[in-house]
């Protein structure tokens, strides 16, 4: 008898992980122009619809200047109600670094880190929050890749 109850939990834990998984939107197949866009601009225009983004209620933590420029470690928070989250930065050829679709009790605190190409000149992130009241928040922060070393 133990035996059957153990597996029928298993059974509904399983479902209860793959559930959620099915509602998030796969941005890079109904929004695909968003990962090949150049600017900032042109990839929240293209993930959004508009570029137009209050700036307040997203808040991005990550060092002033990072030593090496392979993983840089980035943190994202937000109060805001939100249905999406995207994250841009204005170094490498596409802007686009990831974008997350948000369960409606889910808290916004997400920990990453990303890869930025550097020449030495300051790298601005963007964190986009869609608010569930259909109105753009956003955040940004600026930082330089140190140059030289062997971390790079």
């Amino acid at each position: 008898m133990q035996r059957r109850k153990f597996l029928s939990l298993s059974v509904l834990t399983a479902v209860a992980a793959v559930v959620p998984a099915a509602n998030a939107e796969d941005f890079r197949t109904t929004k695909p122009t968003v990962w090949t866009a150049h600017t900032v601009d042109d990839a929240v225009m293209a993930m959004y619809g508009t570029n137009s983004a209050t700036q307040s209620g997203v808040t991005i933590t990550m060092p002033d200047v990072a030593a090496n420029g392979g993983a840089v470690p980035i943190n994202v928070k937000s109060d805001v109600d939100a249905k999406s989250v995207a994250i841009f930065q204005n170094a490498n050829p596409e802007a686009a670094v990831a974008s997350y679709t948000v369960h409606e009790n889910s808290v916004i605190d997400y920990d990453l880190k990303i890869k930025l190409k550097s020449d030495g000149t300051p790298i601005t992130v963007t964190a986009i929050v869609e608010g569930r009241d259909g109105k753009l928040y956003s955040g940004s922060k600026t930082l330089t890749v140190a140059l030289g070393g062997c971390e790079g």
